[in-house]
């Protein structure tokens, strides 16, 4: 018998569930125009399904995005049903049931009976197998993985998954159908959690763990990676909007296949889920909404509250160690902060260039009408460039902003602290360096904090606040005060390496750089699944090569020294292109090469 051919168009598409992920696929597909059937267990599902779909309509309609006619036609084209028959003359099937293997094998199984031959079936699967799914269809050369993102008709990117033995022309149809509904295909192998999920999981289950350790507060961990990495949400909040039980169960998936410890849920996740605390459709998780389902969180009692700024009321000099780009920057805020900022260098010319940045930084603001000739004058004024040490005296906080070299470090805080008056706080930008260590070069360790900036520390939000074992909690509070002053977003956050973005963000860049060297994926297409079905600003490579590859490298290093976690060290191809020179955009290649 010669072999059925592939549908040259897709234009009726049926789903098989009509929850979440289900409802939000045939809203997607119908607002392309082409009509959807979708199958539900019995017709009390079926009217749940249908108003779930006609509830988000009627949001979209309260908020203005769609007229009440679009409305109309949407659904028009919509129609459910708990009899598996109406599927019968479907080009595209698209299973979205929940995640558990039997249910989905199942699912194919009905779909196989009542389709055409010609037909192509999909699992929405994000973590499973598909080829164990597809063997319980009679052609599974007609299967292929289709992974939506949520919500479906938001989020751009759909994970095409070929198996072994997928036809070409199946995925060639699948593509064309990504495009019609308006969605980036990205196409990968068989391999659970495919790109985006594979990557993003662990990162989530590393910040769960740090709020349940007692590391930091679920509010600072997501603010840390908001404001200091740029995403749409911080981890504990996508948890909650992800569903902690869907987070518990593909976690469970990946952890089977590769049985590395990041992908086995942290317990509090388990317990959570265990107790109905799912997330947003529950209306609580790790945080609590106003109601399931919405966005609206409930204040926590627990919440810190706002840091005193009489704490601080008498403060009026900042001195800054340091001459390079973060120092530069951290000048710039504090003297728009109102503060006389003493900035020393090696140099006087090394430290009046300092002032020469800073000018040249604000003048460009005046010429974008952001700032007034007159505020740029009074600014500029207050920053004193010197060469001495002792210059520094008055200083009632100095921030250290030197090498990122722990004996230069040290050196510096033994010979400055007996220079400062004795509450003067002295403090640190380290990014991966112990704070401790520093303190105790002094003989008032009880006054040092680290206070980690992020470059560009002028534009930048965050500033992560770093107490020792040995810092007065009074100094804290200081600090904290301070940061609100100089109009920065501060979190809270214990001495360690990597402190919270670094180290939430760079394993995710090293397992991207594996999933690379192991020739699952293309640079571009990692980079293209992390910002659109996770909504990054940037993807990993990008990143690292805007980083700087070998900044990247030593940030890894540290960690791994820190914690000793095998799968902090760092990718093999990473030390690779460190050690010939590819270090990113300064050198005109890492990842990418530039002109």
């Amino acid at each position: 018998m010669a072999e059925v051919g592939v549908v040259g168009s897709i234009e009726r598409v049926g789903v098989v569930g009509c929850g979440t992920m289900g409802s939000g696929i045939a809203e997607l597909v119908a607002r392309q125009g082409l009509p959807v059937r979708f199958i539900e267990v019995d017709d009390t599902a079926v009217e749940a399904g249908s108003q779930r779909i006609r509830n988000a309509l009627e949001r979209q309609v309260a908020r203005e995005k769609l007229t009440a006619d679009e409305r109309d036609a949407i659904l028009g084209r919509i129609s459910g049903s708990a009899d598996w028959k109406t599927l019968g003359d479907c080009d595209l099937v698209l299973e979205a049931v929940p995640e558990d293997l039997a249910l989905k094998q199942e699912s194919f199984r009905r779909i196989d009976e009542v389709v055409r031959p010609d037909a192509i079936i999909a699992t929405n699967t994000s973590s499973l197998p598909v080829m164990d799914i597809a063997v319980h269809a009679r052609r599974p050369n007609r299967v292929l993985g289709f992974h939506f993102f949520n919500p479906a008709p938001v989020m751009a990117l759909i994970e095409l998954v070929r198996t072994v033995v997928t036809d070409e022309a199946v995925v060639a149809a699948a593509r064309e159908f990504a495009a019609t509904i308006g969605k980036q295909p990205v196409v990968v192998g068989d391999r659970r959690g495919f790109i985006a999920n594979q990557l993003l999981f662990p990162y989530l289950n590393q910040a769960v763990g740090m709020v349940e350790d007692g590391y930091a507060t679920k509010e600072d961990v997501d603010a840390a990676m908001r404001f200091g990495a740029g995403l749409p949400m911080g981890p504990i909040a996508l948890t909650d909007l992800v569903g902690i039980d869907t987070v518990v169960g593909i976690m469970d998936a990946i952890h089977a296949q590769f049985e590395d410890t990041r992908f086995a849920p942290r317990p509090i996740l388990g317990q959570l889920a265990a107790a109905g605390y799912t997330g947003r459709k529950a209306g609580r998780g790790f945080y609590e909404y106003e109601e399931p389902d919405s966005s609206r969180v409930v204040p926590d009692e627990h919440v810190r509250q706002a840091a005193d700024p009489a704490t601080i009321a008498d403060w009026t000099t900042v001195g800054v160690l340091g001459t390079g780009t973060m120092a530069s920057g951290i000048v710039e805020v504090c003297a728009k902060a109102g503060y006389d900022v003493v900035v020393r260098g090696r140099t006087k010319e090394k430290a009046e260039g300092v002032a020469a940045k800073v000018a040249r930084s604000m003048q460009r603001m005046v010429e974008k009408g952001r700032l007034t000739e007159e505020d740029m004058v009074a600014t500029l004024a207050r920053i004193k460039p010197t060469v001495h040490l002792d210059d520094l005296a008055p200083s009632d906080v100095v921030i250290e902003a030197v090498a990122e070299d722990l004996g230069v470090k040290r050196a510096l805080f033994d010979e400055v602290a007996p220079i400062l008056k004795p509450e003067a706080v002295l403090t640190t930008t380290t990014s991966s360096l112990s704070v401790v260590e520093c303190a105790m070069a002094t003989d008032r360790p009880e006054k040092v904090l680290g206070l980690h900036f992020f470059n560009p520390a002028a534009i930048m939000k965050l500033v992560e606040i770093v107490d020792t074992v040995r810092t007065d909690p009074t100094v804290v509070e200081q600090g904290r005060a301070f940061i609100d002053r100089i109009g920065k977003v501060g979190v809270l956050c214990g001495d360690r390496a990597g402190f919270i973005v670094n180290t939430l963000l760079f394993p995710y860049l090293n397992d991207a750089v594996k999933m690379l060297e192991s020739h699952y994926a293309t640079a571009e297409e990692i980079d293209t699944a992390m910002k659109l079905g996770a909504a990054y600003p940037m993807g990993p490579f990008q990143l690292m090569d805007v980083v700087g590859l070998d900044i990247t490298l030593a940030i890894l290093e540290r960690l791994k020294q820190e914690y000793r976690q095998p799968s902090f060290e760092p990718a093999g191809l990473l030390r690779h292109l460190v050690e010939v020179g590819f270090l990113g955009r300064k050198a005109g290649r890492g990842f990418y090469v530039y002109t």
